[in-house]
């Protein structure tokens, strides 16, 4: 379940830079008042700990790819 949440959360994060990469809008500032408003820095280091926890998802093997490969 926490894979999947933070999963979500760095996609949210990773269109949101996509926008500020192309057309220069930070879509969480815009919603939540500014890079500078206590909303939008709490949903910029919920997305950062998302991505960081992202990383162990490299690092893990699946147990049911590898009960499929044994069958």
């Amino acid at each position: 379940m926490w894979d999947k949440i933070a999963l979500t959360l760095l996609i949210i994060g990773g269109i949101n830079w996509g926008l500020v990469g192309i057309f220069n809008f930070d879509l969480v500032a815009w919603l939540f008042g500014g890079t500078d408003s206590i909303i939008s820095r709490a949903i910029y280091i919920i997305v950062a700990i998302s991505a960081i926890w992202c990383i162990s998802l490299l690092f893990r093997s699946d147990q049911r790819l590898i009960e499929a490969a044994d069958s």
